[in-house]
């Protein structure tokens, strides 16, 4: 860099908002890729989810936190303190609100959480492709009454049209830094956190309503090889294969049945379309060997929380 050239600029900045706001949505938008599952169920990133921007003149590392709720389980008690534990922390806070809908409880819970704070705070609202001009108007007045922001953005993370303001609003506010990634690395999740999230995430897709949040999904890198147990599904059995144990865990016995559907449909089915995918990110073939288990009642257990790493 010369002695004319602006400072590089980096920092860390976290999403937050209530269930189902479009966090995951954004986070991938705005990294350029996809590096955080998406679904229209709540409450579906459970773990904070790093991702990373970076240009010739900063580095973003995004924090995609799961959805500030009201707790029924110890599982969304953990996940509630892992997104508020991020505020103070960062150099950056976006806190997400729909386009369309009224302000709720849990907003104005956040708004509370955050007014504690020093961190600047950008006020996103998101959706907005869904929403007509005079709802984004009200939402953005009604957002103003939430607490006192550093800057108001609306914008459709689904679309991609708001989010160079965004970006902009951002960078401003970071100060000078190194880079805390090498320039290629969109995300420091390690590749079987991937496999099990792409796999939990087309499980919700297809079994839709019929499946209940009490799932779990880990996934473990076995020895690669040079031939596939089914060439159909791992395409040229000659080609090698990156080979992972995914192990789906549910609390009931009859969730296990809806998980593996009939004939094994649902099962097979999701592992086809997380596969797929998992080529395409990986730039390999990948074969999945999958079971599903049950463990009663994990989400209110301390120790098979510990042990999911969640």
């Amino acid at each position: 860099m010369s002695d004319g050239d602006p400072p590089f600029r980096s920092g860390f900045v976290s999403l937050v908002g209530r269930p189902n706001v479009g966090k995951s949505t954004l986070l991938n938008r705005l990294v350029g890729t996809k590096v955080s599952i998406v679904s229209d169920r709540p409450q579906t990133t459970r773990t904070e989810v790093r991702g990373v921007r970076t240009t010739p003149s900063e580095q973003i590392v995004f924090l995609d936190t799961p959805g500030i709720h009201k707790p029924r389980t110890l599982l969304g008690e953990r996940c509630n303190e892992r997104s508020l534990a991020t505020l103070e922390h960062v150099d950056v806070v976006c806190f997400l609100l729909e386009a369309s809908g009224a302000i709720g409880p849990g907003d104005r819970f956040i708004a509370g959480q955050l007014a504690g704070i020093e961190t600047p705070i950008v006020l996103v609202v998101n959706k907005v492709d869904a929403a007509s001009k005079p709802d984004v108007a009200r939402r953005l007045s009604g957002a103003a009454e939430l607490g006192d922001f550093d800057a108001f953005v609306p914008l459709s993370a689904r679309t991609g049209d708001g989010v160079d303001a965004l970006l902009d609003e951002l960078v401003a506010r970071l100060p000078e830094g190194p880079h805390y990634y090498p320039d290629d690395v969109v995300s420091d999740q390690p590749e079987a956190f991937l496999v099990a999230e792409l796999v939990r995430e087309k499980l919700l897709a297809v079994a839709r309503d019929e499946l209940p949040h009490s799932i779990a999904v880990t996934a473990e890198p076995l020895e690669p090889t040079g031939e596939a147990d089914d060439a159909d599904d791992a395409g040229d059995a000659r080609e090698p294969v990156l080979v992972y144990r995914v192990v789906v865990q549910v609390e009931r016995d009859s969730q296990k049945g809806i998980v593996i559907g009939r004939r094994g449909a649902v099962l097979k089915q999701a592992g086809t379309e997380a596969r797929h995918e998992l080529e395409a990110l990986l730039g390999a073939r990948v074969y999945l060997d999958t079971v599903v288990r049950v463990e009663r009642d994990w989400q209110r257990r301390v120790h098979a929380l510990d042990r999911l790493g969640l």
